[in-house]
């Protein structure tokens, strides 16, 4: 389902009562246009605030977002369909082929435009607190720990009345960049433990599988034992208990904006030109920085891009990226960019051609 205005979507964004808002001074709007980006469910909460508050005091831009997923929506991009793709994990060079016509004369690079935990959810009655570790969480979901009464999941909770209940971990069925940053954090925080790829597809062994982030977390929920992986914002939506995180820090980690960010903070940029591709640190053990996170990128070309979309998509990147499109990402579970990289990004989209 679009989010967004021009595809006939209802939700808010771009009616009436927004165009007649007042308009924030901070965005620059471009003349007009229609921009349409599809990719990332993790971010389709973000991007669904965004376009409202962007559309405010941009009446005459329309922005469509497709929540499709980050391997469709990079797919979309690719063959010129829509003018950006939303992906929680970079699109590397070798795959970075777009069709005849998209990005003549340029190539593709990753934008990070919104970061925040990936939080583990779980469905356990009576266990209102849950600490896990990378190491009993790779052994969960490649089903080498099948009940919740398991004794490394007792060691980790002495107070819990953990009952001896078969643990039903779930997992994407659909190509994701959660399910890749999530195999990434179990493969680099415990080497040996997760010898599967960090790839889009889930790896593991069996589990429940349902599509983007949405579907995981309402199987959680309906699903006593049940264990997920998806973004804060679902679990705060659907009311679902999270996992703290034992990192060796001097307390277990929970899942926060705030913590979120002091994760992201700690990445390095390895992305080469104007590519911003980070780089995180999955065995941080720092007080109260969350060690599972992802930043979504858009995709974009940095030359070449369609005329008639350029300025739209400057204008609505520019807008996510700055101040009035970061400043509130807590408030729907997101967390910020760090100022540093919030700031490359920006000089990155005042280039693009």
């Amino acid at each position: 389902m679009y989010v967004g205005a021009f595809y006939g979507g209802k939700d808010g964004s771009g009616g009436p009562a927004a165009q007649a808002a007042a308009r924030d001074p901070r965005i620059h709007c471009a003349a007009n246009g229609q921009e349409p980006g599809s990719g990332s469910t993790a971010q389709q909460n973000a991007m669904s605030y965004w376009i409202t508050d962007f559309e405010r005091s941009c009446s005459h831009v329309q922005i469509a977002y497709n929540p499709v997923g980050s391997t469709a929506g990079v797919a979309q991009f690719l063959r010129g369909a829509t003018a950006f793709g939303g992906t929680d994990s970079p699109v590397k060079p070798e795959d970075a082929t777009p069709a005849p016509g998209v990005c003549p004369g340029g190539r593709v690079i990753n934008l990070p435009m919104v970061g925040g935990p990936i939080a583990i959810g779980y469905n356990l009655p009576g266990v209102d607190d849950l600490v896990l570790d990378a190491k009993t969480l790779a052994k969960i979901f490649d089903l080498k720990i099948t009940t919740w009464d398991d004794p490394a999941i007792r060691h980790l909770n002495p107070r819990a009345q953990l009952p001896s209940l078969p643990i039903q971990p779930v997992h994407r069925a659909d190509g994701s960049g959660t399910s890749q940053n999530f195999q990434a954090y179990l493969a680099g925080a415990v080497p040996g433990f997760w010898v599967h790829p960090a790839e889009k597809a889930w790896q593991g062994r069996g589990g429940n599988a349902a599509d983007g982030s949405d579907g995981v977390a309402s199987t959680v929920t309906s699903t006593v034992g049940a264990i997920g992986y998806f973004e804060l914002s679902f679990a705060s939506r659907l009311h679902i208990a999270t996992v703290r995180i034992d990192t060796g820090a001097s307390a277990p980690v929970a899942a926060t904006t705030k913590s979120a960010s002091a994760g992201i903070a700690a990445a390095k940029t390895v992305g080469k030109n104007k590519d911003l591709t980070l780089k995180f640190d999955y065995q941080t053990s720092a007080d109260g920085t969350y060690p599972i996170v992802l930043v979504t990128y858009e995709s974009v070309c940095d030359k070449g891009n369609q005329k008639e979309t350029l300025p739209a998509l400057k204008s609505f990147l520019s807008y996510a990226a700055g101040e009035a499109g970061q400043e509130k990402l807590p408030d729907v579970h997101y967390a910020p960019l760090p100022a540093g990289v919030a700031s490359h990004v920006r000089e990155v989209i005042r280039t693009l051609s």
